[in-house]
């Protein structure tokens, strides 16, 4: 298997990898992006799992404010020097993950239970102190 790098007018990755570069130009010298996350509403509780490829426990805080769920997770960019050979195409991120959520009760940070493995954060919320959805009418001018 060779490894050659692709500069082909017709390379169809670069297509479409380029595609939405424009309208994402500006967030990349932020280098901050958001986990993928599935989220499942059980009997008594939320459980939300979180793909954080990369990251290491000691870089990974999840913070409760009020209502707000906050997942924060740094990966370190790889500077180590090689001494032969020369990088053709690097596609894993580095930087920060944030991701945030609103929750529709209050539960106590204590009763949140959290675990890491094999890069997927697992965070199972209680529904506790549930809030009434209020629906108020705009008026409109």
């Amino acid at each position: 298997m060779n490894l050659i790098p692709r500069n082909s007018l017709f390379n169809m990755t670069d297509i479409f990898d380029n595609f939405y570069s424009p309208m994402f130009e500006s967030t990349k010298d932020l280098d901050f992006f958001s986990p993928r996350v599935d989220i499942n509403d059980k009997a008594d509780h939320y459980e939300i799992n979180a793909d954080l490829p990369g990251v290491e426990k000691k870089d990974l805080h999840v913070t409760l404010d009020g209502d707000l769920l906050t997942i924060e997770a740094t990966t370190a960019e790889d500077n180590e020097e090689k001494e032969d050979g020369r990088v053709i195409r690097k596609e894993r991120r580095s930087g920060k993950y944030v991701r945030s959520f609103t929750l529709n009760c209050r539960p106590n940070e204590a009763d949140i239970k959290a675990s890491f493995k094999n890069g997927v954060l697992n965070l199972q919320v209680p529904k506790e102190n549930v809030k009434a959805v209020e629906s108020k009418k705009i008026p409109i001018l």
